[in-house]
């Protein structure tokens, strides 16, 4: 028996380890080079902002998938201080093709200590969380065995009623913190809820469909929505401030996602349906929009970042 949260992580770990992720699901970059390149100039703003030496920055993603956003980012903010965070040998191996002058990381810890900008795309979301069930007699925890879920009593407490389930995403929270303590500016992307309301949301996605998530662990990928008020209590905490989160079409639409879009149809007709076609996905609330989020954190005494403001 082992508890859910680490059940995910084993099971998440041996599926990037093993398995080619964009076999099974589509991300925003993979969509369009426009997600890549609005992300660059944002970085390229915010640096700006910072004023502080170029050569001093470092440029940090985590969860950088196939490296399509960081080349695409690249080229509108190029740096030579580029960090990936990434645990997947496989997947450093699609990077390098793409960031060659990379350096990799298996966690924060190891980026040097200098002025950074941080990125990460649908990153959060694959973050183990810890599962608790509200039953009569108190909160139970949930924990797996023989692929079926197995509740223990918990110390847990929430004043909800009975039958709701919360979810807790401790490395997410862990993972603001490192990055607020570091004094970083830090954008993130990722599908969830505005609010921390009860619900149960972990699933697994393997063949661009639904699965069983406790099913063949290390077989789909296992994530759950993110609980960006957590994540905002979480930066305050560590003495940052956090930004959002704010639906991605709102985001984007503010930074030019369609104008940059024009652009590049204008220069390239070829393009125009599939560019025309991505931009509705990444924006449409039935599509990407909505769901999608972008929540930011930044130092103290920090300009509101580009596509934040209220």
């Amino acid at each position: 028996m082992i508890r859910f949260d680490r059940f995910m992580a084993q099971a998440n770990a041996a599926y990037y380890a093993t398995k080619n992720p964009f076999a099974d699901f589509v991300t925003s970059p993979e969509l369009s080079q426009v997600f890549g390149e609005i992300l660059g100039a944002w970085a390229r703003y915010v640096w700006r902002t910072m004023m502080r030496a170029a050569e001093n920055l470092v440029v940090v993603e985590a969860g950088p998938g196939t490296g399509s956003l960081m080349a695409d980012f690249l080229r509108v903010f190029p740096h030579p201080a580029v960090h990936l965070i990434e645990t997947s040998r496989a997947l450093r191996a699609e990077q390098q093709k793409r960031i060659p002058h990379a350096t990799w990381h298996d966690t924060l810890e190891t980026v040097p200590q200098h002025p950074m900008i941080l990125i990460a795309n649908e990153f959060l979301d694959a973050l183990p969380v810890r599962q608790f069930v509200r039953r009569e007699t108190g909160w139970m925890e949930r924990h797996v065995e023989n692929a079926a879920y197995v509740e223990i009593p918990t110390d847990f407490t929430a004043p909800d009623p009975v039958g709701s389930i919360r979810e807790v995403n401790e490395a997410a929270r862990l993972f603001i913190r490192q990055v607020a303590r570091r004094r970083a500016v830090a954008l993130f992307i990722d599908y969830g809820a505005a609010t921390g309301a009860p619900a149960e949301t972990v699933q697994a996605i393997r063949g661009n469909a639904y699965a069983d998530p406790l099913e063949n662990p290390g077989e789909a990928d296992i994530t759950a929505h993110v609980d960006f008020a957590a994540l905002a209590n979480a930066a305050r905490d560590a003495g940052a401030v956090p930004h959002g989160p704010v639906p991605q079409n709102r985001f984007l639409t503010a930074l030019g996602l369609f104008q940059r879009g024009d652009a590049l149809a204008r220069n390239n007709p070829a393009m125009a349906e599939k560019l025309k076609l991505a931009a509705h996905r990444l924006t449409a609330p039935e599509a990407m929009g909505s769901l999608f989020k972008a929540f930011a954190i930044t130092p103290e005494n920090f300009p509101t970042p580009p596509g934040f403001e209220t």
